[in-house]
């Protein structure tokens, strides 16, 4: 038996990176794109983020796009369900909570919403970060942005927490939000941490 199904369905792109590597400024590009070509756009950033004005996104060279700010991610789904919403942003996104956040994705995009997120696909241990190992495997598309290591300039693919100039404790709290006074971009050979990560118990 053939099923069809003649609702057009959304898309997901994921936009992901290290600290300091442009991913709301690209975010924040999509975005407005999508406004000039006359789409109906929505955006969200976690309420965890609170180091500029709560009701935008904002990057780190001070380009802004309007949003609202929530932890609530039925929230999301409500405001973003409406009819006339095409395009839905969410920054941030690895400070979701893991099911609740790629369950309502995927709910937007059989809704036949597009919707990009943003956010580090590494915490400052470079383990994955919450939802985002997931969402990049059922993503339509993949933007991975590299930042330029403090260290060496080389290309960074990691975040380095510092405190009190020194690299953090693997078992350090995971979430805290700052910007250059407490975190660095780093390479792989500058990126330093007191305990090696292991990935293998990550996929058993």
């Amino acid at each position: 038996m053939t099923i069809t199904n003649n609702h057009k369905k959304g898309s997901l792109e994921v936009i992901c990176g290290p600290m300091f590597s442009g991913k709301s400024e690209e975010l924040i590009r999509k975005l407005r794109r999508a406004a000039i070509g006359k789409q109906t756009v929505i955006a969200f950033k976690h309420v965890f983020d609170d180091r500029h004005a709560t009701e935008k996104v904002r990057s780190h060279n001070g380009t802004t796009f309007d949003a609202y700010a929530t932890a609530d991610v039925k929230q999301i789904l409500t405001r973003a369900l409406q009819p006339d919403i095409t395009v839905v942003g969410i920054d941030e996104v690895q400070f979701y909570p893991s099911n609740e956040i790629i369950a309502a994705i995927c709910t937007l995009v059989d809704a036949g919403k597009k919707v990009i997120v943003a956010g580090l696909n590494l915490d400052f241990r470079s383990m994955p970060f919450g939802p985002i190992p997931i969402l990049l495997t059922i993503a339509d598309s993949i933007t991975k942005l590299s930042a330029i290591c403090t260290t060496c300039n080389d290309d960074a693919h990691f975040s380095q927490r510092l405190v009190n100039s020194s690299p953090a404790k693997f078992n350090d709290p995971i979430i805290m939000v700052g910007a250059q006074e407490a975190y660095q971009a780093r390479c792989r050979t500058c990126y330093s941490i007191d305990k090696k990560p292991n990935y293998i118990t990550q996929i058993t």
